[in-house]
């Protein structure tokens, strides 16, 4: 199974601040707010959705191929995710402007602040899937990018019957009503973490139960932080449970973690019990290290882990053959 990843690329400047924000935002002033917080570290990394999930897509042996829109200074980042498996040849350099840039400040509770520079992703729309249209991908995965090109891909997958996992995510803010309701009616699966799941329901009118019924073959994954995640497919339900991290360091880009292990599965044709399970533990792993690509594993390391929680009844050594 080939996936593309569409949706962001960037570069992540992670901050830490050494207090709450919680005690420095001061409600009854909201209207008028001014803050500026003095950090105690710094650090550049990289980052970005797609290749996030791409990362541990390749950690795990796969080679997801990369579609974006990236900048002059990408030269650096395209000969470490090469240099891990990924298949960059996707990622189309814009002259003229700088890769994306994430900005975040995170507090001693784990609370975050962030801002997001687009960069080329602003160009993402000029990709399209009909390039692709003599071999084209086996799925899709729409995650934030561009507005426009979030709909582009909807659109093409649509109309080129390529099944595709869609997850707005940060995006869901920036699409209206109409872009949700399509995205989520064609779509293979629907991602989001609670909060995305009521803001969802909050636009759409459209709670887990709703999207189901609109959608009756579609799989429906709500991430729940520590409380684990819920997948919803054909009547039934799975809950998985969080593997416990044995340090937190960082929790950006776990969500896409997650994701990179539930897609490692999903291409190995594993059950949607084992794909929650395999994006646990990935979204572990990520927790686990500071920056969204600063762990790194073997499968076979990954598999013993994963044996410690839970008997897989030999499906993982599938992942040793990759």
């Amino acid at each position: 199974m080939e996936i593309l990843l569409t949706g962001s690329v960037a570069f992540d400047y992670l901050m830490t601040f050494p207090g709450y924000f919680r005690e420095h935002i001061l409600p009854e002033h909201l209207d008028n707010i001014s803050l500026s917080f003095l950090v105690e570290t710094m650090v550049r990394q990289r980052g970005g959705i797609a290749p996030n999930i791409a990362y541990t897509m390749a950690l795990l042996g796969s080679r997801p191929r990369l579609w974006a829109a990236v900048g002059d200074d990408f030269l650096e980042y395209r000969q470490w995710l090469e240099n891990v498996g990924v298949d960059t040849s996707g990622a189309r350099v814009i002259p003229g402007v700088f890769t994306a840039s994430f900005f975040v400040n995170t507090d001693r509770s784990n609370a975050q602040i962030a801002s997001f520079y687009p960069g080329a992703m602003a160009h993402a729309a000029e990709l399209s899937l009909k390039e692709l249209a003599d071999n084209p991908p086996d799925l899709v995965v729409i995650s934030p990018n561009d507005p426009e090109a979030m709909r582009l891909y909807v659109h093409e997958c649509q109309e080129m019957s390529i099944p595709y996992l869609y997850d707005p995510s940060q995006q869901i803010v920036r699409l209206s009503a109409e872009d949700l309701e399509i995205g989520i009616r064609g779509a293979m699966a629907f991602f989001a973490n609670h909060y995305e799941a009521a803001l969802v329901e909050k636009m759409v009118q459209w709670d887990p139960d709703a999207i189901l019924q609109v959608n009756p073959d579609i799989t429906l994954v709500i991430t729940r932080g520590e409380k684990g995640t819920s997948i919803y497919k054909d009547n039934q339900s799975y809950e998985i449970p969080v593997i416990p991290p044995q340090k937190i360091e960082d929790p950006t880009g776990v969500g896409d973690a997650f994701r990179g292990g539930f897609l490692s599965g999903i291409k190995n044709n594993l059950d949607l019990e084992t794909c929650g399970r395999m994006g646990s533990l990935a979204a572990t792993y990520c927790l686990e290290a500071t920056g969204t690509q600063g762990f790194s594993y073997k499968p076979i390391e990954f598999i013993q882990r994963y044996r410690q929680h839970y008997d897989d009844l030999g499906k993982l050594d599938v992942l040793l053959g990759n």
